[in-house]
């Protein structure tokens, strides 16, 4: 694969040719061409968390968390690499049409390498789990497969968010994170330096949270000691969507947008996504920054567009066709994910059900026929999905009849309406059906759902886990 050495060469040699105004011009996410120097304009935000996502139908993989109950690192490297083909399929046809929006270029920033230490973050579902370890050999094994091997980069990761980014989500835009070293190295750290050392990760994303004061996006302490000098990374650094608003806005930490990107810029977070990288103009008028310093920045996320291999003539992966998308190999690929993702905690003698000997099942609960409990999140549009239900209806129906109530709300009190009385649902969820146990078991397991509030903290179907007891907070970036 072309090196970072090589490839740095290449992009100094583009960016040498650009004016000031150009080069703070490419340090936004949303980076508009330079049509002088035959560079089409370019968004680098991508996601690819379990499928290509929000760049309409793709294969889509179980959620991350199913993803990590696999414990299967192969098979993780597997998927991975299917979705980056799937990726370059989608950019090929794009590009050719000219159409460089969000969602449709190669960069793409997965996976999230977080630990999931609170269930009450509300985003676990997204990590790998609570355990460093396995977080860093299935983020390195991700990572691998989303990049391959090639001439040039098939896609280029992104490990986030970094570090210490593990809730609570809702003040995440100005929390504090206040970790003990030991903490840091043993528990937030290990799989971030896994995916620099061991996969070669592209790029890293700067989280929202301030990590022991400073913010994590223009951290010294984790940019620069440990990220660059420690660990020898060699790719660019973006920062997540308004998180260099928020050194000044929420965190305080600056006075001013131009302060901020200043010290972006001198700290090594080359890549802004968010609205301020413009007050980069003020900083070099004000002598907050050097526009050498902005040219370094420039050339970090030029090397990663020269390794994508966006400037060469012999890229075989721009042969990709679209076709390849969403293919029949790939769905079986999906499937053999899925069925190894699944995690029996207990069988009181009740599974393998023997369909000869059953006249009826009944199927309740209120994940049974949810769509979203199969997207999870930062997902893609199958082109066929089977819920729970439907394919207990497949495997069982015409031999039998499929009883199946909604039960309750995921953590409403109400299912449907609110001129209703509260579990309003309830009763039909209870009522006798000729299942292999009696009625009396379906209402004492709908009372204990309805008394914990359907599980306190969290309830898990598939990998999907919601808080229960709180409505979400937002999670779109």
């Amino acid at each position: 694969m072309i090196s970072h050495t090589t490839a740095r060469q290449k992009a100094k040699d583009i960016v040498s040719q650009m004016t000031l105004e150009e080069k703070i011009d490419q340090i936004n996410f949303r980076a508009p061409a330079i049509e002088r120097l035959n560079i089409p304009d370019y968004n680098y935000w991508n996601e690819a968390l379990h499928g290509v996502a929000r760049a309409g139908v793709a294969t889509v993989f179980p959620q991350a968390i199913g993803l990590a109950a696999m414990f299967d690192e192969d098979l993780m490297t597997e998927v991975a690499d299917i979705i980056a083909i799937e990726g370059r399929a989608k950019y090929n046809q794009y590009h050719a049409q000219g159409d460089h929006d969000i969602y449709k270029g190669l960069t793409y920033w997965s996976p999230n390498i977080n630990i999931f230490r609170d269930p009450r973050w509300g985003r676990g579902q997204e990590t790998y789990g609570e355990d460093p370890y396995l977080t860093a050999r299935l983020g390195a094994a991700f990572i691998k497969g989303l990049q391959g091997d090639g001439p040039y980069l098939k896609l280029a990761a992104c490990a986030k968010h970094f570090a210490v980014h593990s809730g609570p989500e809702a003040d995440r835009h100005s929390f504090d994170a206040v970790v003990s070293q030991k903490d840091l190295y043993e528990t937030y750290l290990p799989a971030f330096e896994t995916a620099v050392k061991e996969a070669d990760v592209e790029s890293f994303m700067g989280a929202y949270n301030a990590v022991n004061g400073t913010p994590a996006v223009v951290s010294p302490t984790l940019i620069q000691e440990i990220l660059r000098e420690d660990w020898q990374f060699k790719g660019h650094v973006v920062s997540d969507y308004a998180a260099l608003e928020d050194v000044h806005l929420n965190h305080h930490f600056t006075e001013t947008a131009a302060e901020t990107m200043a010290l972006a810029m001198k700290v090594g977070c080359n890549l802004c996504a968010g609205n301020i990288s413009h007050h980069l103009h003020e900083a070099i008028n004000q002598g907050l920054v050097t526009e050498e310093e902005i040219t370094d920045s420039v050339v970090e996320l030029y090397t990663t567009r020269v390794r994508l291999g966006m400037f060469a003539s012999d890229n075989p992966y721009d042969q990709i066709p679209f076709e390849a998308n969403d293919s029949d190999e790939h769905h079986a690929r999906s499937l053999a994910a899925a069925q190894k993702s699944i995690v029996l905690l207990k069988n009181d003698q009740l599974l393998p059900l023997n369909k000869q000997a059953l006249s009826s099942v009944a199927v309740v609960g209120p994940n049974a026929d949810s769509l979203e409990a199969l997207r999870g999140n930062y997902f893609g549009t199958a082109s066929r999905y089977t819920t729970f239900l439907r394919g207990i209806q497949d495997a069982f129906l015409p031999t039998g009849r499929v009883h199946y109530a909604f039960g309750c709300h995921l953590y409403n009190d109400h299912a449907e309406s609110t001129l209703s009385r509260k579990h309003e649902r309830e009763s039909e969820a209870s009522l006798p059906v000729n299942i292999q146990m009696s009625s009396s078991h379906v209402l004492d397991l709908i009372q204990r759902l309805k008394a914990n509030k359907v599980m306190q903290g969290m309830c898990m179907v598939q990998g999907i886990k919601k808080p229960c007891s709180y409505r979400r907070s937002r999670s779109d970036y």
